[in-house]
């Protein structure tokens, strides 16, 4: 069913083109990666923890399932979905038990839980995060995947379906309240710290969202992108810059 969702896709949202990008392959191997705020990190298949550190993915201690970089810092999930901060070269644990977490909104943390809930904390929260009590924030629905960026959120829940959290801002990590259905069907999506917004399909096809900006935060199309030749796992955008996750767990840096 899905795959006949994703052949009707390419024709009710227009895809006009598809955008090839000019790649280099960067030494390492991951199955996630995220950039923001100049910085890149990621974990490989075993969970061990990268920074990528004068262009080189250098393997730090700990172990992680999933990591995320941005405003609001550099927060990571071990497997037993405990929430942790890097901080100093080192990782202290946070309250609260989340599958995937996000530090790609104004200095907000967001992120959905083993049930799919999706939780957030504003920027006072997250600037006070020594405290043994941080005030998270149900926000209604399902999702099984959410990433922020500086003005709005985007997710997507078990049936790949794609939504956007409109409104959201440093002091209403919630946003708007209620989210929107976006055509398309996604695996995984990352909004970047200037708003763009990338994704991955389960048929590892790549994807990037045109004409998101602060006034059309929803954008108008999904453009194919093109940066494996076997197709695509993981995405992150940061300054210019796209990273890429191939299935075979190799990295590109293109732009």
């Amino acid at each position: 069913m899905k795959v006949y969702q994703s052949v009707l896709l390419l024709f009710c949202c227009q895809f006009f083109h598809t955008l090839a990008l000019n790649c280099n392959v960067v030494n390492g191997n991951l199955k996630q990666i995220d950039a923001g705020s100049g910085s890149v990190v990621g974990v490989n298949r075993n969970d061990e923890i990268f920074v990528l550190i004068d262009n080189v993915f250098t393997k730090i201690s700990g172990s992680l399932k999933h990591f995320s970089v941005g405003p609001a810092g550099q927060l990571g999930v071990n497997t037993a979905n405990n929430i942790f901060r890097f901080q100093s070269g080192g990782f202290v644990k946070l309250e609260g038990l989340l599958n995937q977490v996000d530090a790609g909104g104004d200095q907000i943390i967001a992120g959905v839980n083993m049930y799919d809930d999706i939780f957030c904390s504003n920027m006072d929260a997250n600037n006070k995060w020594l405290s043994s009590n941080i005030p998270w924030i149900n926000i209604g629905g399902k999702l099984k995947y959410y990433s922020c960026g500086p003005y709005s959120c985007w997710g997507v829940n078990h049936n790949d379906q794609i939504f956007i959290m409109k409104d959201v801002s440093s002091s209403v990590c919630s946003g708007s309240g209620s989210f929107v259905n976006i055509p398309g069907l996604l695996s995984m999506i990352e909004v970047a710290t200037d708003g763009s917004v990338y994704g991955v399909n389960s048929q590892g096809s790549l994807f990037r969202r045109t004409g998101v900006t602060r006034c059309t935060p929803d954008g108008t199309d999904w453009i194919p992108v093109v940066a494996c030749p076997n197709g695509h796992q993981h995405v992150s955008f940061d300054l210019g810059v796209l990273w890429v996750v191939c299935v075979d767990g190799s990295i590109r840096k293109c732009s």
